[in-house]
């Protein structure tokens, strides 16, 4: 349900994982694999991380996440995190780093 709301939200037939082994630590300071969806429409690609509640820890997570991406891919992507529920510190540090919420 959620990737068929996430096709029709971004107007693309597909959604792929992005899985990487971050053997050095980047985002979470130990080796550990990384699995986010990825969309990549008309040369933008958009990270997405989707839960029913996101806090601050969830934003700074895939805001490290996108780091990794660039300096794996060379490409800076766009961060969007699909949430039913999302607390105002939690938002305002999105809007802070650049990530869009997107809720119901």
């Amino acid at each position: 349900m959620l990737r068929r709301f996430l096709q029709e939200y971004f107007k693309v037939a597909r959604i792929e994982r992005w899985c990487y082994v971050d053997e050095e630590g980047f985002v979470y300071g130990y080796p550990v694999v990384i699995d986010v969806d990825l969309v990549v429409k008309d040369g933008e690609h958009i990270l997405i991380e989707v839960k029913s509640s996101v806090d601050r820890g969830d934003v700074l997570e895939l805001y490290r996440i996108g780091e990794l991406y660039e300096r794996v891919t060379g490409v800076v992507p766009r961060l969007v995190v699909v949430t039913c529920f999302i607390g105002d510190r939690a938002r305002r540090l999105a809007e802070k780093l650049g990530v869009d919420v997107i809720t119901y």
